[in-house]
């Protein structure tokens, strides 16, 4: 257990809040702590904005600290008003239990619930929200919290003057509850969640004080933004998902490897396990010659490996390098799926003609015969990598990757992806 654990957190940049530091760093450094992180099923699949505080867990197992990772069944039917604008969606109980099945199973890649010595543990809130009636609730919690207190939270008062309704505002006496029962059932005493959670987690602690006469803590992480301002975890308005069936290994490679110069080096703090030694070094070799992009290289790297495994990061290289090359042959089908997944398309039908001139017409790639004589003749047209000047080339099938897709190219960048049923 490192006694520099909790200054290597505030080093990364990964605390934000903190209710009473050192008390918090004298329990962490004289025993094995207990804490939560809750994780609301909003979707199929976790995104890299529950990255960090995934990994926060992940840090705190490494050090020999107990994570439980609360997946919020019952939360997650409410929704969480805490810095958004309008009123979420209600999704059915039905959908969250699947979202929420979905998610224990996501949590399990990187946390370990099976270690012999320090085993994580997981929860569901639903396990105890579900059961609750509304006037114990009323009796035992909402005595507990003034309305004046409640809506002193930075998440209530954002929403006040657009209109907040009585289920959202009562979300953090849940939250509370949850931070309650889990101290019953499992002796939890810290919270974490990111900066936006701080409302929720000092109500918790405000209950823990008050139901059992403990003193609770709380950490916060920083929401984090990219250097340009836009929101991190979205690339072209998608979330990048943690499945790999809704964000390829590829496309998530992709967004790290693009990332701005201003945020790699601190993206290495927040989402790699390198040590501060090694970040300084890459560091190093990053400034003295910024355009090899030697930290996106690495925290890509990283990143992939930690959360698709190695063979997927290979496989996002293969893709990258024979993109840049031109040399498509060399994909199998999966990786042109992968690799060529938001360019131009065009599904190819049994009626159609294609002789090479007529099929850069129907898929639209030229607009006219004169243009597609003109791009084939001048050397422009190429069919998975290779050029072609034939007037009269015709698609068969030694043109069709694994009989499935075939990549034309015009120029240098124009790729067109034809699909063959």
């Amino acid at each position: 257990m490192s006694t520099d654990f909790l200054s290597e957190l505030r080093d990364r940049g990964l605390i934000y809040q903190i209710t009473d530091e050192e008390a918090i760093k004298k329990m962490m450094n004289e025993e094995s702590v207990k804490l939560y992180i809750g994780f609301d099923p909003t979707a199929d699949s976790l995104h890299i904005g529950h990255l960090l505080p995934i990994l926060m867990l992940k840090r705190f197992q490494i050090n020999g600290h107990i994570p439980v990772a609360l997946v919020g069944g019952g939360t997650g039917m409410i929704g969480d008003p805490s810095f958004k604008d309008a009123e979420r969606n209600l999704n059915s109980a039905e959908t969250v239990e699947r979202w929420a099945a979905s998610l224990k199973n996501q949590l399990s890649r990187f946390i370990d619930f099976d270690d012999p010595d320090n085993p994580a543990i997981i929860a569901n809130n639903y396990d105890w929200l579900g059961k609750l009636l509304l006037i114990d609730f009323l009796r035992d919690i909402g005595k507990n919290f003034t309305v004046n207190y409640m809506m002193s939270k930075e998440s209530v008062k954002r929403r006040i003057e657009s209109g907040i309704s009585y289920t959202e505002f009562a979300y953090q006496l849940l939250q509370a509850y949850d931070f309650l029962k889990l101290y019953e059932t499992e002796g939890v005493l810290m919270q974490l969640g990111g900066s936006d959670q701080w409302g929720n987690i000092t109500s918790g602690i405000e209950l823990l004080r008050r139901e059992k006469d403990v003193q609770g803590y709380g950490i916060t992480m920083p929401l984090i933004k990219k250097a340009d301002g836009t929101k991190f975890g979205k690339t072209e308005g998608n979330a990048v998902w943690l499945d790999a069936d809704k964000t390829s290994p590829y496309e998530f490679y992709q967004f790290w490897i693009n990332t701005d110069d201003r945020d790699a080096v601190q993206f290495l703090k927040y989402f790699t396990f390198l040590t501060p030694d090694e970040i300084a070094d890459i560091e190093k070799e990053f400034m003295a010659e910024p355009h090899k992009r030697a930290a996106q290289k690495v925290l890509a790297k990283e990143v992939t490996t930690l959360v698709h495994g190695e063979s997927a990061y290979n496989q996002a290289i293969k893709i990258s390098e024979a993109l840049f090359s031109g040399d498509i042959k060399e994909l199998n089908a999966a990786e042109i799926k992968a690799g060529f997944k938001d360019v131009p398309s065009y599904e190819v039908a049994a009626s159609d003609d294609l002789g090479l001139v007529e099929m850069l017409v129907t898929a639209g790639i030229v607009p006219s015969k004169r243009q597609a004589r003109e791009d084939i003749t001048n050397g422009a047209i190429y069919i998975n990598g290779e050029r072609v000047q034939d007037l009269a080339y015709v698609l068969s099938d030694k043109d069709k990757i694994e009989g499935q897709y075939t990549i034309i190219r015009r120029g240098k960048k124009k790729y067109t992806l034809l699909s063959f049923n």
